[in-house]
């Protein structure tokens, strides 16, 4: 869930500054690799570049293709496809560098050249001679409509995170407030439905800042049992009660220096929120059985999958613990919110786990991408991973993934996709009334005319509405608290 009014709290924090990227990195470029010696293709290729990327051009050898974790994209340059080096030169890159943007640029080519190629796992291609407008066009559809953003490109050539694929807006609007949660040290709190990268993310604000060569140490509050959370957060002292043969570091110990990420801190119990919070006021902590207290130097990232409002309205989370926590949020979007990336992030889990396999990324059918794109992604990246893994076992030696392969869990109530436009949009519709009059009874402790009136219709045309949809007003009075009961023998009455 979003933190209300995030992208409004302003980041008034005393941090310990580092300069912006754009001021001493340079923005990830476009790699040419010349498959075969064509100086003159290359010159024009590099013309028709020019302008918005840095363009490298290198020989297509198993050197070349190697460190390419900060490029934007690639363009593999051939004279003609049909000779195989192309696709041997995609079928490298797809395992050194899932998810990087391949372009394939040709002398001359025959349709059917081209279509192996991107079955191959090419994302487009272009022919000399080569137009800049063409090119330029292509790479910036691929790159999400604008030149690369240099942080991106520097995470994933310094920390290796090419989990962090994406280019969708709400994506990218994440990522960018990376850098200044890491160039400070006041806690983070990460918010985001499960399988939404609430770990990358973490370790992405812990390398980039000024804790980067310490320990980041990762908990799972959730996975500790409540009588063991002291102990395993702050240690223990020799003989500090049966069977504590020796002292024992706790992790607040293993992390001093570094980071430490505690997921699923709402799991944790009131008892341990206290201690907690008195370690997060003090910065000091004692281990059991000690009478020494330590002071602890670290950096504390915490996550949750939850409503953390409605969490603290519920007392589950101490609400002075979660001011602590939350001093600089990090609200990540779900999956259905980035349906751009969709494809982008199936075809980085496809070439990943075809490598792992040892064969070749297979292509998906244009009928497997729109199953993918239609599906609402509950489990988020994780599930999306998963059913990628489970569609290449399923497709075999194939060079396809067809339809079939792509298997996700049964809509609700037999629900089949929508076959076209119009009926995706009369579905949309109907489920939004749905929600529209069912919340709005609700909040008139389902009276009819006063629901009706505070959406501006008249009651007859509320009524038919409601008819129409199956709702039954009167389970919406029955539901509210405050709703008095109808006297003894009389049904309750709804005006």
């Amino acid at each position: 869930m979003k933190l209300h009014g995030e992208a409004s709290i302003p980041l008034l924090i005393h941090c310990h500054a580092t300069k912006s990227v754009s001021s001493r990195e340079p923005a990830p470029g476009i790699v040419v690799l010349t498959a075969e010696t064509a100086p003159a293709l290359a010159r024009d290729l590099e013309a028709a570049l020019g302008g918005l990327w840095p363009v490298t051009v290198r020989p297509a050898d198993a050197v070349a293709v190697a460190g390419l974790a900060a490029a934007a994209a690639a363009v593999v340059l051939v004279e003609r496809p049909a000779g195989g080096r192309a696709g041997e030169l995609l079928a490298e890159l797809g395992r050194r560098e899932p998810g990087l943007p391949v372009v394939i640029a040709a002398g001359e080519a025959a349709p059917d050249e081209l279509a192996r190629l991107l079955d191959a796992g090419a994302a487009d291609f272009v022919v000399h001679p080569f137009r800049p407008c063409d090119l330029q066009a292509r790479l910036l559809r691929l790159l999400g409509g604008r030149p690369p953003d240099p942080l991106v490109g520097r995470l994933k050539a310094k920390l290796g995170l090419r989990r962090l694929v994406g280019r969708s807006e709400a994506f990218t609007r994440a990522v960018e407030r990376i850098e200044p949660l890491a160039a400070c040290d006041a806690n983070v709190l990460i918010t985001g439905e499960t399988g939404t990268g609430k770990e990358v993310f973490a370790r992405a604000i812990h390398h980039l800042g000024r804790r980067a060569d310490r320990p980041f140490v990762p908990v799972n509050c959730g996975a500790i049992p409540t009588e063991l959370v002291e102990n395993e957060l702050f240690g223990h002292a020799a003989e500090a009660f049966t069977g504590a043969a020796q002292a024992r570091r706790g992790l607040i110990r293993e992390a001093e220096g570094g980071t430490l990420f505690l997921d699923e801190i709402d799991a944790l119990h009131t008892a341990a929120q206290v201690k907690l919070l008195r370690f997060l006021q003090e910065k000091e902590y004692r281990a059991l059985g000690s009478t020494e207290a330590r002071r602890a130097d670290l950096r504390l990232i915490a996550a949750t999958n939850a409503d953390v409002d409605a969490e603290v309205e519920r007392g589950r989370l101490r609400r002075d613990l979660y001011y602590r926590l939350n001093v600089l949020p990090l609200a990540l979007p779900p999956l259905r919110q980035r349906a751009e990336d969709v494809l982008l992030l199936a075809q980085h889990f496809l070439a990943r786990h075809a490598a792992e396999l040892e064969r070749p990324r297979p292509a998906l059918v244009p009928a497997a991408r729109q199953a993918l794109l239609e599906h609402d992604w509950p489990g988020n990246v994780r599930e999306l991973e998963h059913v990628m893994e489970r569609a290449l076992l399923l497709a075999g030696p194939a060079a396809r993934i067809e339809r079939s392969a792509i298997l996700l869990p049964a809509r609700p109530g037999g629900e089949r996709p929508p076959a076209s436009f119009k009926q995706a949009k009369s579905e949309a519709v109907a489920r939004f009334e749905r929600r529209y009059l069912e919340r709005l009874l609700l909040a008139w402790e389902g009276n009819i005319s006063r629901a009706a009136r505070a959406a501006g219709k008249n009651r007859r045309a509320f009524f038919e509405l409601i008819r129409r949809h199956g709702i039954d007003a009167r389970r919406f009075r029955e539901a509210t608290p405050s709703a008095a009961p109808a006297p003894a023998g009389r049904p309750g009455v709804i005006l």
